[in-house]
């Protein structure tokens, strides 16, 4: 069994509920392709849950996908992730889980320090990733639900999440 300690993340300045979420672009990678996308081009196309995860191959990011998956959000949503893994590496993620998502890249964690949701991996000079977020958006980019992690390792709660995609 995996052992780890927990940390404690400092406080997230992030959109909430009512705000609008930032707009960006950056590589939008399927099963097939990649391409630069805005955010804003894919929330003129209806609701998106934006799934800011760690690196790919992290356990949390195979964690969240795997349920992602096993709930079949992407049937109800769009469902895009973000993170600071290249499109390469996504390729692979959605190789073997993430099924009917697709991916943003943000190796450069711009995306993550917009959104108030970076993380420096394990006090790494210069490595930053995406702490675990959720934002679920509506057309206008409003921000309907959010949830960032405040310690590291830690998951949403994934009724309040369905529950949020549900009333959309």
């Amino acid at each position: 069994m995996m052992e780890f300690d927990v940390v404690e993340l400092p406080d997230a300045d992030h959109p909430e509920v009512g705000d609008t979420a930032p707009d960006f672009t950056r590589p939008l990678v399927n099963e097939e392709f990649w391409e630069d996308r805005s955010l804003s081009s894919l929330t003129a196309e209806g609701p998106v849950l934006l799934v800011a995860h760690p690196m790919d191959g992290a356990f949390p990011a195979t964690y969240v996908w795997n349920e992602i998956d096993d709930r079949g959000w992407a049937d109800d949503v769009d469902v895009v992730g973000l993170s600071i893994s290249t499109p390469y590496e996504h390729a692979s993620l959605l190789d073997e889980r993430a099924d009917g998502a697709r991916l943003f890249a943000d190796p450069g964690a711009g995306v993550a320090e917009q959104y108030g949701i970076e993380h420096d991996l394990d006090g790494m000079a210069g490595i930053t990733e995406h702490r675990p977020a959720m934002f679920l958006l509506d057309g206008d980019r409003t921000v309907e639900y959010a949830w960032v992690a405040s310690e590291w390792p830690e998951f949403p709660e994934y009724d309040a999440v369905e529950a949020a995609i549900e009333s959309l």
